[in-house]
C-alpha cells in the first residue's frame, strides 16, 4: 500500500466505525470549543459523520482538502521504463470506500485545536484520541481553510 493509502487509512481507521459497528459510533463533540476552533473541531465531527454513514462522496467533496482528493485522485504507472502520473477522475471515492471497509473503531475525541497565527488563520492542527484495534491513538490531524470552510488535509 502506498505512503498515500496508509496515511488515509490511519485518518479514517482513527475517525469513526463503519460497516456493523456504524450505529454504535460515538459522535465527536464540540461544545468545548469556541469561535473558530469550533469551526474545525465540527470538521472533524462532519466528517466522523460521514465516515460513519460510509459516505465517500461527501468525504471527499466537502470533508478533504482539495490538495488530498488531488493525491488520491492521482495513480503512477511505468510506461516504456518511465513513470508517469496521471489523474483518474473518481479515484478518491473508490480509495475511501476501500479503506471504509478497514475501520472498527468506535470512539473519537477531539482533544485540542490549534490556530496558525494570524488574525484569520487558513491553517490548523487538531489532536485526535480515538480507539483502534482495541487500542488508544493519539493522532494530529493538519486543517486547510478552503472557500470559507475547513477541510482535513491530512494526518501525522
Amino acid at each position: 500500500m502506498s505512503g498515500r493509502l496508509n496515511a488515509l487509512s490511519a485518518l479514517l481507521a482513527g475517525l469513526a466505525a463503519a460497516g456493523s459497528l456504524a450505529g454504535c459510533a460515538s459522535s465527536v463533540s464540540t461544545s468545548s470549543f469556541k469561535g473558530e476552533q469550533h469551526n474545525v473541531a465540527q470538521t472533524v465531527a462532519d466528517l466522523q459523520s460521514d465516515v460513519t454513514a460510509s459516505d465517500e462522496k461527501k468525504i471527499c467533496a466537502n470533508d478533504l482538502a482539495a490538495s488530498l482528493v488531488a493525491r488520491l485522485n492521482t495513480v503512477q504507472e511505468t510506461h516504456n521504463g518511465r513513470s508517469v502520473r496521471r489523474a483518474v477522475a473518481g479515484r478518491c471515492r473508490r480509495v475511501v470506500k476501500d479503506q471504509l471497509s478497514e475501520i472498527d473503531s468506535t470512539d473519537m475525541k477531539v482533544e485540542s485545536v490549534a490556530l496558525a497565527a494570524g488574525a484569520a488563520p487558513h491553517s490548523a492542527t487538531a489532536r485526535v484520541r480515538s480507539v483502534y484495534s482495541g487500542k488508544r491513538h493519539f493522532q494530529t490531524l493538519a486543517l486547510r481553510k478552503e472557500g470559507g470552510r475547513w477541510k482535513v488535509a491530512g494526518v501525522g
